[in-house]
């Protein structure tokens, strides 16, 4: 069996706004695209989370669904639930096997969790995964650092410029954005 891969997700968090990008493109092998829409941005948890994922797409449906669980489990708290889910990642044999790697993320938070059992909270506003994530991070990172850009812009236009350098990154995307609607004083 081929190996199935391709995929770049994005995520920039400015001001207010935290978006994710992803693009639609499931590759086989080095030369056949399988699909050039699929979805791998969502949103979950009564549409106050978005998560968006690389790797094997059953796989990441799967861990997406154990991480709403726990969502609803620890009454959507990101960071707790992250930590569950990145610990029962290890811990049981048959979600130990999964392959993918999500970028979660609440009105305030971006994290990237995955099976090794790193959760990363960027530092500088933007982090991206998947086979074009260290194009779309370049790209986010002087998009954020030299415009004023909203976030969702910007994500989408690292995406596109991922989209340019990696034959496993399509410019089928899809940006999900939210909000901080918190204090106003």
């Amino acid at each position: 069996m081929q190996e199935i891969r391709g995929t770049t997700i994005c995520a920039v968090k400015r001001d207010k706004m935290i978006a994710i990008a992803g693009d639609g493109q499931v590759t086989q092998g080095q030369s056949v695209v399988l699909k050039g829409n699929a979805r791998k941005v969502r949103r979950i948890y009564n549409d106050e989370v978005i998560v968006g994922f690389a790797g094997t797409v059953s796989d990441a449906f799967t861990l997406t669904e154990k991480f709403e669980q726990m969502l609803q489990k620890y009454s959507g708290n990101l960071m707790r639930s992250a930590v569950e889910l990145a610990q029962l990642w290890r811990s049981d044999k048959m979600v130990r096997q999964l392959e993918a790697t999500m970028l979660v993320a609440s009105s305030k938070t971006i994290l990237l969790v995955d099976g090794t059992g790193n959760i990363v909270e960027p530092e500088c506003g933007t982090i991206a995964i998947g086979s074009g994530g260290n194009y779309a991070f370049a790209a986010a990172r002087a998009l954020l650092n030299e415009t004023d850009l909203s976030a969702d812009v910007i994500a989408r236009k690292a995406l596109e410029i991922a989209s340019d350098i990696c034959i496993y990154t399509n410019k089928n995307i899809i940006v999900e954005s939210i909000m901080d609607e918190g204090d106003n004083l």
